[in-house]
């Protein structure tokens, strides 16, 4: 769907890095990142995983992103410069990887909270290189949107128009009611209805990737070492979106959130498959 509105003047810096945004955050998502990396038998343990393991899955993915929310409000220190760290992360991500990969499912409840934390700590690292003002609790929100932004069931980007600013959408109500609660009452009631709303919404998402990723990671043949491959993909996959993210954002205030839609949406027709 294209804008009624009028086009940014991107300069040809920003239209690239624009197309780069669109490329991260409409192009192919985890699963496609494992079934590169082990195959496609990936695919087809993600689709039998049984209805008692998706439970333990959504149960972990909750207290992930409640914990990520913590993390988010009450501890980035908005003040500490950006540090080129991101390999750091990757590299933690990955150890708490060999864990999950080691012990499987009785893992997760430990290993995702531990994971999630530290992709959080690098998606709030990639926000303040944008410009982002982490001090303001809708941009820290913003860092826990990338959980959701991330999550892509097969087949549905070219089945949902706009997928990035549909998800975005969805999630505006629910996220800017969030920031005004936190802006006037703290993080002092986790269990407050519009957080809880806002972590639900974006674990059914967050959950998509979760399971590709526990499904590949029980998989016979993986074991430590695969686990770390598979953390490492799971972590570079949300730092690609955050970049992807915050680029849009980072426009946005320069040019206007319906402008710079108008371009991402050109962009986006532009990739190839698009009419």
């Amino acid at each position: 769907m294209m804008l009624d509105v009028m086009p940014t003047h991107l300069t040809e810096a920003e239209t690239d890095q624009l197309r780069a945004a669109v490329d991260a955050l409409e192009g192919n998502g985890f699963s496609s990142r494992l079934t590169n990396l082990l195959g496609r038998q990936v695919e087809m343990v993600g689709r039998s995983l049984p209805s008692p393991v998706r439970k333990v899955v959504a149960r972990a993915t909750e207290t992930a992103l409640r914990a990520a929310l913590r993390v988010a409000i009450s501890t980035i220190d908005a003040k500490t410069p950006p540090k080129a760290a991101s390999g750091m992360h990757k590299a933690l991500a990955a150890a708490s990887g060999a864990a999950g990969g080691a012990f499987g499912l009785a893992a997760v409840a430990v290993e995702l909270p531990v994971s999630t934390t530290i992709m959080l700590r690098s998606i709030a690292q990639i926000a303040r290189e944008q410009g982002e003002d982490l001090t303001q609790p809708e941009a820290a929100l913003a860092c826990v949107e990338v959980f959701a932004l991330g999550g892509r069931a097969p087949g549905e980007a070219a089945a949902l128009e706009g997928s990035y600013f549909a998800i975005r959408s969805v999630l505006a109500k629910t996220v800017s009611e969030s920031a005004r609660f936190i802006l006037q009452r703290g993080l002092t009631d986790e269990t407050a209805p519009v957080l809880v709303r806002l972590v639900v919404q974006i674990a059914a998402r967050f959950g998509l990737v979760v399971s590709q990723k526990l499904a590949a990671q029980a998989i016979p043949v993986i074991g430590a070492l695969g686990g770390a491959a598979v953390n490492l993909a799971f972590t570079e996959h949300f730092q690609n979106i955050a970049r992807g993210h915050f680029t849009v954002r980072r426009l946005e205030r320069a040019y206007g959130a319906e402008a710079v839609r108008f371009d991402y949406e050109r962009l986006r027709n532009e990739k190839p498959g698009r009419k």
